[in-house]
Order: C-alpha cells, then sequence, then structure tokens
C-alpha cells in the first residue's frame, strides 16, 4: 500500500509540475497592450485603477489587456507602453 501512495503522489506532483511550466510558457508568449481594453475589461491596474476590471472608459489610455506576443503593433490605435492620455 505504501508502494501505491507513493507512486500515486510522485505522478500527481509531476504532473502539477508540467501544468505550472505550461503557464509560465504562455506568459512569456503574452504583451501587455495599451488603449484598447472596453470600459470595465482591462487585466490590472492603471493609473487611475486600482484593480483588474475597473478601467472608467473603453480605450482608457493606461488600461492594458494581455494579447498574443506581436499583436499589439498591428492593432490600430494600440501601444506596448502606456499612453499618455
Amino acid at each position: 500500500m505504501n508502494t501505491t501512495t507513493t507512486l500515486i503522489a510522485s505522478a500527481m506532483i509531476a504532473a502539477f509540475s508540467m501544468t505550472a511550466g505550461t503557464a509560465q510558457a504562455q506568459d512569456a508568449k503574452q504583451e501587455k497592450c495599451f488603449g484598447i481594453a472596453k470600459a470595465g475589461k482591462n487585466d490590472c491596474q492603471t493609473a487611475s485603477a486600482s484593480c483588474a476590471g475597473t478601467s472608467k472608459k473603453d480605450a482608457q489610455a493606461d488600461a492594458w489587456i494581455y494579447v498574443p506576443a506581436g499583436t499589439c503593433a498591428k492593432i490600430a490605435g494600440a501601444s506596448a507602453t502606456p499612453n499618455k492620455g
């Protein structure tokens, strides 16, 4: 019984480790894109909002969302750095 328990625990640890590695790889393929989020749909803090989902207007200059790397440069009005507006 101890051997079976140890094997199951080892398998679970390995599975969780792979999941964490996959999440980190996905994060590396994402970039922040400013000025394109709909009101209340930003991904994180802005200069005037304390948390995700709290931007006050569409295309708020300092509000950002994650997009696949390389996508932000293809969107009109978007910026990879916070806009001053």
